[in-house]
């Protein structure tokens, strides 16, 4: 039971505490301080990452606020900009049916005035006419009565008559 590997010398022992110590003494003095700034490095690259994102986030949600607020603008503008155009086509259409309606008064009228003009005119060439043919018919019942040369005279005694009573 002598086994080398579980029961060592004392000068194994002592050459083992020495490479350890040796080895202990280098990694202190090179190693240690060399893996604690990697692990500050990489703490304070973590941490200024972690700050990076929570700027992030606060950002995004400053931004998505922002994005909130234009949006309810742009639809406040949106309906502004519909009730406006809305008004403005009423407006239009209303002022299109007022010109439609002056200016079927205005022909209503011109019709009026048109027939009026026609109707008196109708009357004035009727009135002519009616006296025409009075006039021709008198002139043919004179032409009539003046062939006979005792009806001629006895027509003017008459007419001379009438004229001296009036």
């Amino acid at each position: 039971m002598n086994n080398p590997l579980i029961y060592s010398g004392l000068g194994v022992f002592f050459w083992m505490l020495l490479s350890f110590g040796i080895l202990a003494f280098i990694l202190i003095k090179w190693g240690w301080p060399a893996i604690l700034k990697s692990l500050h490095n990489r703490e304070d690259a973590i941490n200024a990452s972690l700050g990076e994102a929570a700027k992030a986030r606060e950002e995004m949600k400053t931004l998505v606020a922002h994005n909130e607020e234009l949006l309810r603008q742009a639809k406040i503008e949106r309906d502004e900009m519909l009730r406006s155009a809305r008004l403005t086509s009423e407006q239009i259409v209303e002022e299109a049916r007022a010109k439609a309606q002056e200016e079927a008064d205005r022909i209503v009228d011109n019709a009026r005035e048109n027939i009026t003009y026609e109707k008196l005119k109708a009357m004035h060439d009727l009135k002519n006419q009616i006296a025409n043919l009075s006039i021709e018919i008198a002139e043919k019942l004179i032409r009539a009565e003046l062939s006979d040369k005792s009806k001629a005279d006895a027509l003017i005694q008459k007419e001379l008559e009438l004229m001296q009573l009036n």
